[in-house]
């Protein structure tokens, strides 16, 4: 089902573990970052559908525990480069965001955005006075001691931000040319001479030089290394256009990707800590299905596999992702797991492995994963939640998943009018077989557990907590 060669997430697999049943919180994926990051499902915030939008303030408030917090806590020293798309507190006042966001959508447009456009003196002047502030509410805000990366890289800024700064004024727009060929997406502040194929070099160097410079100090740490491919932009560096003989930028930015995850585990090696680390791959949605998926599966290259649907989708193909870890002296080499695993129990995994404990009003919805690592085969959930772009959930039961509605909650087309899916993937990993209409008793139940688990705040062992909102109820009135 695979064409395009990626040596070295296959020798990471080699040497761990890896996990055929494992979700993001979200098809897309500011939700999954969140839930990833927190070990809270994203849809208990105010992210009830889409991704954390322009210029939008943080999703993750300062008191929230995350992954970086809790190990800050534990004496590690803590670093997140890479994408955050997680939201900032933007020093800007509400009229100078709408016309931030206005300027965006207006050359966003097809149109619009591939005629040259000049910059007035008057958003010179106001960009000057937001970039020459420090941005707060970002990754330094929630238990990470450093930050480097582009926040969202094909959208505004289009720069570098070291910790709370941008690195340079934006003082210009970005090329007509880079938006074209799923490059950028939404016009606005760019530094001069902004080029999108150093973005991932340039996070491979920041990576590679944390951990370097972490391995000599006497305090262990902690890299969340979010990186910004293979999502948009698909900026290919020039050893790599056409590597992947598949006429595809997305196959060859993949491999590029592949060679990066390779130079960071080399970093570790030489650091001499590849005995002490453990290492966690994965990805927080499925492939994007505008950046060429029908063209590669008619070369025989199948980005879903087996799975319905793609990126943004209810359907596996959706949120149904790679992810491998490798602890040396734990997990087993060439191991696999076919256990229920989420991106959220991220949390509880890492707390249990430094003998934390998580407060009641953290990791909601988080259980820990080290028994699997150690070998055990028997299920540490039975129950997780994975949501459509358009925030219909799909709850898993066992083997069973229950579709909140018609279709498939994302981009994807097709799918019976029914108002509620039901599959046995036990039998139909391919969710083509719709049992909803001829198991009207467990649908029920699985309902009832799915509005257990909204009630109570969380889905883990732990005393009732409250959402941040009143949650979209499902299926729609």
């Amino acid at each position: 089902m695979g064409k395009i060669p990626t040596p070295q997430i296959d020798r990471l697999a080699a040497q761990g573990m890896r996990f055929t049943d494992a979700h993001s919180s979200s098809g897309v994926c500011s939700p999954s970052r969140y839930t990833l990051l927190t070990g809270r499902y994203h849809w208990r915030t105010r992210l009830q559908a889409g991704i954390v939008g322009l210029w939008e303030k943080p999703l993750i408030p300062a008191d929230r525990l995350t992954i970086g917090g809790l190990a800050k806590q534990q004496g590690y020293r803590t670093a997140c480069i890479g994408k955050w798309h997680l939201g900032w507190d933007w020093p800007v006042s509400a009229d100078e965001r709408k016309e931030l966001v206005a300027l965006a959508r207006r050359r966003g447009k097809d149109k619009e955005r591939l005629k040259p456009a000049a910059v007035t003196a008057e958003q010179q002047t106001l960009w000057q006075q937001i970039f020459s502030q420090p941005i707060s509410g970002g990754p330094t805000a929630v238990g990470f001691d450093r930050y480097f990366g582009t926040d969202v890289p094909n959208w505004p800024p289009f720069c570098f931000i070291d910790n709370d700064r941008t690195v340079g004024i934006p003082t210009t727009l970005l090329s007509p040319a880079d938006f074209k060929n799923h490059r950028a997406s939404n016009q606005g502040p760019a530094v001069a001479n902004w080029s999108l194929e150093a973005v991932l070099p340039r996070l491979r160097d920041e990576a590679v030089a944390f951990i370097e410079q972490s391995a000599k100090a006497p305090e262990p740490f902690l890299l969340y290394l979010p990186l910004t491919s293979p999502h948009t932009p698909l900026a290919v560096n020039e050893p790599w256009q056409g590597k992947s003989g598949l006429e595809n930028a997305c196959a060859d930015l993949i491999m590029e990707t592949d060679a990066v995850v390779g130079d960071v585990l080399a970093a570790i090696d030489r650091a001499g800590v590849t005995d002490e680390t453990l290492v966690v791959f994965t990805s927080d949605n499925g492939f994007a299905p505008y950046v060429g998926a029908k063209e590669l599966e008619a070369r025989g290259h199948y980005p879903s596999g087996p799975l319905r649907g793609y990126k943004s989708d209810a359907w596996e193909g959706g949120h149904r992702v790679a992810f491998m870890v490798r602890y040396p002296g734990v997990v087993a080499p060439a191991s696999q797991c076919d256990q229920l695993v989420h991106q959220a129990d991220l949390l509880a995994t890492f707390a249990e492995i430094l003998a934390a404990d998580l407060p009641a009003d953290a990791g909601e919805d988080s259980v820990s994963l080290l028994p699997l690592l150690r070998g055990d085969d028997q299920p540490v959930r039975r129950q997780a939640v994975s949501c459509g772009m358009r925030g219909m959930p799909a709850f898993r039961d066992g083997q069973w998943k229950l579709v909140l509605g018609a279709g498939s909650g994302g981009w994807s087309k097709g799918g019976d009018a029914a108002e509620l899916q039901l599959y046995d993937l036990a039998d139909d990993l391919g969710e083509t077989t719709n049992l909803a209409a001829t198991q009207p008793d467990r649908v029920q139940a699985m309902l009832a557990a799915y509005q257990k688990i909204v009630a109570a705040g969380r889905s883990s062992p732990g005393p009732q907590q409250q959402n941040d909102v009143k949650v979209r109820p499902y299926p729609q009135p």
